[in-house]
């Protein structure tokens, strides 16, 4: 299964205003396993970015007039989504704003929808932390995940960052630590920290020697012998 999770800075709130995207951040997800692969790309939005989404994001309008058009970048952008799933925080607003950008090229692309699918992490943590502030810097506070060096917000960075909150949201994590069935201040089976496992897939397999093989099939035996057949043998 392949993932993207996403996420956009834009001019303001409303793309019915006027208002454009600025910086897109993608990171790819393979199976649930971050792979490395990431697009992020700055855009001149052609009009004035207001300040009260300077304040939040600090992208400022001086440093956006070098940057290419979305029309320049439309096709890299879609050719790395196209046929995901795409993992976003608050959907509707960046889909929006997706959609809008697809509407105004020529020609303009249909919806993101039909070449993507769409999962809303903000919904899912509405549904599984009912009444409690569900943004993305108190997930990462509740699910324990540092965040502490964004000032500011950044497409990527918070790309990368809403990967981490969605392993933990949807109760899976790229590596486990096996040495307690309860993790320290919380539940029995709950997931509090992810722990990413670099190069996993160049691991060394180390096999049983012949003694261990025999001292298993010893213990098969024994275990046949007081219950009958071992479904596992």
């Amino acid at each position: 299964m392949r993932q993207v999770v996403l996420d956009t800075e834009t001019t303001g709130i409303d793309p019915k205003q006027g208002h454009r995207v600025i910086e897109i951040g993608c990171v790819e997800m393979v199976n649930r396993r971050l792979t490395g692969n990431h697009y992020h790309t700055y855009i001149n939005p052609e009009r004035i970015v207001e300040d009260e989404a300077i304040a939040v994001h600090g992208i400022t309008n001086q440093f956006l007039t070098d940057k290419p058009k979305f029309l320049e970048v439309a096709e890299a952008f879609f050719e790395f989504v196209d046929g995901s799933e795409l993992v976003i925080h608050n959907a509707a607003f960046d889909v929006g704003f997706i959609n809008h950008e697809f509407s105004m090229l020529r020609p303009a692309r249909p919806p993101i929808e039909r070449s993507c699918g769409v999962l809303d992490t903000l919904a899912m943590a509405r549904e599984k932390h009912p009444g409690q502030k569900n943004n993305l810097d108190a997930l990462c506070k509740r699910y324990g995940i540092d965040n502490g060096h964004r000032t500011l917000h950044g497409a990527l960075l918070d790309a990368e960052i809403l990967a981490d909150v969605y392993l933990l949201l949807s109760g899976g994590q790229s590596a486990f630590e096996l040495d307690s069935d309860v993790n320290e201040g919380g539940k029995a089976g709950e997931v509090r920290s992810i722990k990413r496992v670099e190069g996993a897939s160049s691991l060394s397999v180390i096999k049983a020697s012949s003694e261990e093989l025999a001292e298993h099939e010893s213990y098969m035996a024994k275990l046949e012998k007081a219950s009958g057949k071992t479904l596992w043998r």
